[in-house]
């Protein structure tokens, strides 16, 4: 009877083990935030085998969402399938069934299994985003944010959920950018780290670890990089575009960093080293750029507003 009773116990404990394990295994997916980042990760989950949501507030947002996935998908199959059409476009319609779009979060959250959030660079309305959803989502849920600046620990405070909270930084494009910077918080559960690699890894990715410090690894060198390509055109030592030519010549990089910064934004790259310099004043590397602010306060942002450091056609 104690035999039988040990045997129970261990079947017992190995379908509950087995249950835990599967609740780690990412199948559907919630994008929250139609932009570029957040369609480009929909469109490689969805076209990984994952049952994808793509979320944003109206219909409108994820229509041309739908839209922009669809064209970037027949880039992909005329590269992936050139010498077999029919195969690209079964390609095409299993990967747009793999995705629907909604513009209510909190309902497609209650079977969901990962949660990525994609939405504007604010603290504020990610922890507000975060809260809310941390109420309907199921327990197993992890939670995940694409933020490339802010802290992850500060995100997965606005939720009951910090064992089950990391950070998952795609670079855009998402489809042809192979990097994904899995960051693990203090908090994060080695099983939720783990099952972010493997995420990442399923949808075709290289990921590399980091752990919650201010711009992960990418950023952190970049960013750094292209404020000082700023000082030192602000100091007269060069100019811009002999700057942007050293580094495309001398360093082998494919832009130069103003170039770079007008591609980026130069309001997105403000609010970066902003928000870094008031959480370390005092580091000469997150120092403010008059010349810059002077660029954003004019609206000059770069490509998307026809003038940046260079002016755009």
């Amino acid at each position: 009877m104690a035999f039988a009773t040990r045997r129970f116990v261990r079947a017992a404990s190995s379908a509950a083990a087995t249950a835990a394990a599967k609740k780690l295994i990412v199948k559907h997916v919630t994008v929250i935030g139609g932009g570029l980042m957040g369609a480009g990760i929909a469109q490689v989950a969805a076209a990984s085998g994952h049952t994808v949501v793509l979320v944003d507030q109206s219909d409108e947002i994820l229509k041309k969402s739908t839209k922009g996935i669809e064209e970037s998908l027949k880039r992909v199959t005329k590269k992936k399938f050139a010498d077999k059409p029919e195969a690209g476009a079964e390609f095409i319609e299993k990967t747009l069934k793999n995705l629907t779009t909604s513009t209510d979060a909190v309902a497609v959250v209650h079977s969901t299994d990962l949660v990525i959030e994609a939405i504007v660079e604010n603290q504020e309305i990610k922890n507000e985003l975060f809260k809310r959803l941390d109420k309907f989502a199921p327990e197993h849920t992890i939670f995940a944010s694409n933020t490339s600046s802010l802290q992850i620990t500060q995100l997965a405070n606005s939720t009951t959920r910090q064992d089950r909270f990391g950070g998952l930084h795609f670079f855009n494009p998402v489809p042809m950018m192979k990097l994904v910077e899995v960051i693990k918080t203090p908090m994060t559960s080695q099983k939720t780290f783990e099952s972010l690699v493997d995420f990442s890894k399923a949808v075709g990715k290289s990921p590399v670890s980091c752990k919650d410090t201010p711009g992960f690894i990418v950023n952190r060198l970049l960013v750094p990089y292209m404020m000082e390509a700023v000082r030192l055109f602000e100091r007269g030592d060069a100019s811009k575009e002999d700057i942007d030519v050293a580094m495309k010549l001398g360093a082998g990089y494919p832009m130069g960093p103003f170039e770079l910064l007008d591609y980026v934004g130069l309001d997105t790259s403000k609010y970066i080293i902003d928000g870094w310099h008031s959480l370390e004043p005092n580091n000469p590397l997150f120092a403010p750029s008059p010349l810059l602010n002077k660029l954003v306060e004019e609206k000059k942002l770069g490509k998307k507003t026809g003038e940046g450091f260079y002016k755009y056609k």
